[in-house]
């Protein structure tokens, strides 16, 4: 009999990044690289599990701008012409090195891998990732989770009403691609702030997620700490994540993606390889940039040029003991508080989905010895949802949450700073402004009210919290900051000419063709 359930929570997000405008966009790669490396070795472990009758049971999110870019026409085609590019690369690669080279094993995994990348997308889903997981979803395997709209910052924003729009068009989006209504919610963030709970019951939310603090802190104290969800006042529920399980694979000093036998991130054939050799695949700038084709280890605490060459079967015997690692430590973590709480305790282990192959490229590889050997090596533990937990456990201690976020300090700070504090003035703005335009617009048809879904879609774009984020991070800063002042001032010009009426259809269309996300939005909802 188990004594406790493990509950994998994988949060899939990339903002909306897609630029018809130019043949190729750098950003772009983000969707491409996580879509390789994480989304679809994903799908192939959990087709594989469900093919040969493996029980396991996940939570996942898919926020909308990632559904909204999995099934864009422009970027499949773009993805599929740089996977092919990847395929000859390897293909290039797996023939430069004979039987005495250290790279050899790797660059045949890259062929492989590359080449079962393409298959997976092009023929066995036609293209559509987002209908692979619903597939998933349709089996009993996963729960996918929705997220807001555009993964904007909730606490921050200056009106109920942008925050209600946020969760009708996530909820909407998330009805378009999976055809029936979200359970839970992967808060942006995880951040919570007094309230929220009231409007995510609107949207039938019966869960969110958050970090444990915001558990930990409510009021009052929870009896059972994180170990199990807490109702909101008005019966919507909290979950809290476990600091035990999510340090053991976070961080990569004392976590296993540290390990010196995993693939080094750093070390890429775009930068090492020789120019000519690598040149055909760079963008047409011809600017050195990641391949994805990275042959070294992590090896230690070491400069870059002192990587050693990575090898693909010790690093899977390596996952293997770690899965292996982990689920005798969550079986006796289960033990101990089911002893200790009187009662099956649910350890909540949520992750950026892109952890699992993108950052650490042996992620998948340790979710499938995961999966097999708790199916197979244990009975303490069992896997279950959110969903599931709720359904088995109707009983819960009433609490108020604490605001609160992960990331730096967990209070918002990474989103509010110096670095990016100017952005708000100008949301906030907008904000009041969008209410006025769902006021002006309510019975209007024609351009009127095409201006006004895409004045809808700019002020959610520019809501996107990535862009703070990157601010404070101080990476792609230029890209975040251009992002932002571009919703912006699209969202201002919409703005003046629905105030007055004359509505320039022309430039209308050109951003409907650039900002092509949510074409069933209802601007409506935020009057």
């Amino acid at each position: 009999m188990a004594v406790g359930y493990l509950s994998f929570v994988l949060h899939a997000h990339l903002p909306f990044v897609k630029h018809p405008e130019h043949e190729e966009f750098l950003e772009e790669d983000w969707l491409f690289e996580a879509i390789t490396e994480t989304y679809i070795p994903l799908i192939d472990v959990f087709d594989s599990l469900v093919e040969e009758s493996i029980p396991f049971r996940m939570a996942m999110s898919l926020t909308p701008p990632l559904c909204e870019m999995l099934v864009d026409p422009l970027l499949q085609e773009r993805y599929l012409r740089y996977i092919t590019k990847r395929i000859a690369l390897s293909e290039k690669e797996a023939r430069r090195h004979d039987e005495h080279s250290p790279f050899r094993e790797a660059a045949f995994m890259y062929e492989e891998r590359y080449k079962r990348a393409r298959y997976i997308f092009e023929e066995k889903y036609g293209r559509n990732l987002v209908g692979a997981f619903r597939r998933l979803q349709e089996q009993g395997r996963l729960e996918i989770l929705t997220c807001a709209a555009t993964h904007g910052f909730l606490p921050l924003m200056a009106t109920q009403n942008s925050v209600r729009a946020q969760l009708t068009v996530a909820r909407s989006n998330y009805e378009k691609h999976f055809g029936q209504p979200p359970r839970g919610i992967w808060l942006p963030e995880c951040a919570y702030t007094y309230g929220l709970e009231y409007l995510l019951a609107e949207q039938g939310i019966d869960y969110f997620i958050i970090d444990a603090h915001g558990v930990q802190n409510a009021d009052p104290r929870p009896r059972m700490g994180v170990f199990a969800p807490i109702y909101c006042h008005n019966g919507v529920a909290a979950f809290g994540r476990d600091l035990e399980s999510s340090k053991q694979v976070w961080s990569s000093k004392e976590g296993y993606p540290g390990d010196y036998n995993y693939r080094d991130f750093y070390r890429d054939l775009g930068y090492d390889g020789d120019y000519e050799h690598v040149r055909p695949y760079l963008h047409a700038d011809g600017q050195r940039r990641n391949l994805g084709i990275k042959y070294h280890r992590i090896t230690g605490d070491v400069d870059l040029g002192a990587k050693q060459p990575y090898y693909p079967g010790a690093a899977r015997d390596r996952a293997a003991e770690h899965a292996g690692n982990f689920m005798f430590n969550r079986q006796h973590q289960a033990r101990f508080l089911c002893e200790q709480l009187q009662r099956m305790p649910i350890i909540l282990a949520p992750y950026d989905a892109e952890l699992y192959g993108h950052w650490w490229f042996e992620g998948p590889d340790f979710l499938n010895f995961l999966i097999r050997k708790i199916a197979f090596d244990q009975s303490d533990i069992a896997f279950c949802t959110p969903g599931d937990y709720l359904d088995a456990n109707p009983v819960n201690q009433v609490a108020q949450p604490a605001p609160s976020s992960w990331g730096d300090k967990g209070y918002y700070e990474v989103w509010l700073n110096g670095s990016n504090d100017w952005i708000y003035r100008y949301l906030h703005k907008c904000e009041y402004r969008m209410i006025e335009i769902a006021r002006r617009c309510m019975h209007e048809g024609g351009l009127m009210d095409r201006a006004a879904k895409q004045a809808a879609r700019e002020l959610l774009l520019a809501q996107s919290s990535d862009w703070a984020f990157i601010m404070t991070t101080g990476t792609m800063v230029p890209y975040a900051e251009r992002r932002t002042k571009d919703h912006i001032h699209r969202f201002l010009a919409l703005y003046d000419q629905i105030m007055s009426g004359h509505i320039d259809e022309g430039c209308l269309a050109e951003l409907e063709w650039k900002d092509s996300i949510f074409q069933e939005i209802n601007f409506r909802v935020y009057a």
